[in-house]
């Protein structure tokens, strides 16, 4: 079994947000979605403020984070620069487990 690791990925968003960017935010939040329920994708955030947006991926290497990357439908409009991670610690409420018997 191979090893995962943890990325952080920061993208710089264009400057001024085309049509055609705006155009593919649901295409982009739909993908995103799917990572997230993939296990692949751990966080993610946007600031438009500072045009930033901040993902951590789990993945085997730097070049499955990029072919995650370029499956985004608005790769193509950012930057990026991916760093790995020497760990990821985060919380989360402890949702209880209920039995339907």
């Amino acid at each position: 079994m191979q090893r995962t690791y943890q990325f952080m990925v920061v993208f710089r968003l264009p400057e001024e947000l085309s049509d055609e960017f705006l155009d593919l935010l649901p295409e982009q939040r739909a993908r995103v979605t799917e990572l997230f329920e993939e296990g692949v994708l751990l966080s993610y955030a946007l600031s438009l403020e500072h045009s930033r947006l901040w993902a951590v991926f789990q993945a085997t290497s730097e070049m499955a984070v990029l072919e995650y990357i370029a499956t985004l439908p608005l790769s193509s409009y950012m930057q990026v620069r991916v760093s790995i991670l020497t760990f990821y610690n985060t919380h989360s409420e402890a949702v209880p487990n209920f039995s339907l018997n």
